[in-house]
């Protein structure tokens, strides 16, 4: 697998796996990478489809229909597990958050519920809940094990207001410490394709995401 690390100049003692878009390692989220660890998180953002796409820029116009298709469950489960094993090996993280976006927002909420991921909390950006060929987060509710944050734009037809309700119900109801929060007026991907166009949202998001890191539970 392909991977971008940034280390913290001033560590926080907690770390970021960073989980992409279907674009996988794109600019954006090398980007992100180094924005986490100027705030002071380590972060390394994984590429699912190098074993089938190479290393090479990803830019715009990435096919990624054939590329997703391989990207499975669990060779996804597996890339996390082996980025939380870097951060931790090669940084001072003593506690290590998945964070995704789309795709990879969908993985962040299924890698709640696998204990052996070794994870302290999960975050996910408009990660789809009824994604088709994989688990609906809301399924595996019952073994998410760790704090959880969700944020979703509410103009966004692929994941409709009822699947967040329903999402968060199930969560309620296994006890989950988990926030979800909607933003009316913003898009699928808004943090990542519409900055500009949703600053006051993406904000909002960068904050409360930063503020989540700050305040996780020491155990």
């Amino acid at each position: 697998m392909a991977a971008a690390l940034a280390q913290a100049r001033q560590p926080s003692g907690s770390g970021v796996v960073i989980l992409p878009d279907v674009r996988g390692l794109y600019t954006f989220y090398e980007q992100l990478a180094e924005r986490f660890a100027q705030a002071g998180h380590h972060a390394i953002a994984v590429d699912y489809f190098a074993r089938t796409a190479g290393t090479t820029p990803r830019g715009d116009d990435f096919d990624y229909q054939h590329h997703l298709s391989a990207a499975e469950l669990g060779q996804v489960q597996t890339d996390i597990a082996a980025a939380v094993a870097l951060l931790r090996r090669r940084t001072d993280s003593t506690q290590v958050v998945a964070i995704g976006f789309c795709f990879g927002g969908t993985h962040a909420f299924l890698a709640g519920s696998n204990h052996e991921l070794d994870l302290n909390a999960v975050v996910g950006f408009y990660g789809r809940l009824n994604p088709g060929r994989l688990p609906r987060p809301a399924e595996r509710a019952h073994s998410i094990g760790v704090p959880l944050l969700g944020l979703f734009g509410g103009n966004d037809p692929s994941i409709p207001a009822e699947e967040v309700g329903q999402f968060d119900t199930a969560l309620r109801q296994a006890g989950v410490r988990a926030q979800l929060i909607t933003y009316p007026n913003a898009p699928h991907s808004f943090f990542d394709r519409s900055f500009d166009e949703h600053r006051e949202a993406c904000d909002d998001a960068w904050h409360r995401v930063l503020n989540f890191l700050e305040h996780l539970p020491t155990s």
